[in-house]
């Protein structure tokens, strides 16, 4: 576990989007149920349906739920066709995010988002918060090609001109902390999205966890 004073003292802090800044898991539960449930995904197999948050799409549908790649992708197209046409109802962000960040900003922090969603909804989800004039980097998939949480993050590094010592990664799932250690970067594991429990981000090995938005914010500015 690294100090809560060397967490607090990082320059960077990349954010992962869904279920760490916004509160997606309602609407992309509700989506991915309606399109598995008229592909024929029984009522048994979708109450795994909250596993697919975290990882990239097509995939997610292929790991949680064994489906082929092919499937994978039908199923995607019709989720996205649904979800794209829903409003900021369906990705509203956590309550005391917005302060927090305007908060990370006056103290001087750089702020980024890694994500595995499709960057055009990432930036949008941010604008629709008002959000995203305060991030200095924006990495996340440009299409469905096979791109990892790490190379996004390995992006922000780029675009903000720091080393990993430098930053500090803010996740849900163990995802997220796995891919911040490649790049050998601290992951805080955070609970209030209810994505994960707080076992799945102690064994993935987070740095620390915070179980709201109150303690997230005791974790970065100490």
């Amino acid at each position: 576990m690294h100090e809560a004073g060397d967490l607090a003292s990082r320059k960077a802090i990349i954010f992962d989007f869904d279920g760490t800044i916004a509160d997606t898991k309602a609407s992309i539960i509700m989506t991915a149920s309606t399109v598995l449930a008229q592909w024929g995904v029984t009522d048994e197999e979708l109450s795994r349906v909250g596993e697919i948050i975290g990882p990239p799409f097509p995939q997610a549908f292929q790991w949680v739920f064994g489906l082929s790649l092919e499937d994978a992708i039908e199923i995607t197209r019709r989720y996205r066709d649904i979800y794209n046409h829903l409003g900021i109802d369906a990705w509203p962000a956590f309550e005391g995010m917005c302060e927090l960040l305007r908060e990370l900003r006056r103290k001087g922090r750089l702020l980024a988002v890694a994500s595995s969603k499709r960057t055009y909804l990432v930036r949008r989800g941010l604008d629709d918060n008002e959000i995203l004039e305060l991030f200095d980097s924006v990495r996340a998939k440009e299409t469905d090609l096979e791109s990892t949480k790490a190379d996004a993050i390995r992006l922000v590094l780029e675009d903000l001109g720091v080393t990993a010592d430098e930053a500090v990664m803010v996740g849900d799932r163990f995802h997220d902390v796995e891919a911040a250690k490649e790049c050998g970067i601290p992951c805080v594991g955070v609970l209030y999205g209810d994505t994960a429990g707080r076992e799945e981000l102690e064994a993935a090995g987070a740095a620390a966890i915070a179980e709201s938005v109150g303690e997230l914010r005791g974790v970065l500015l100490g």
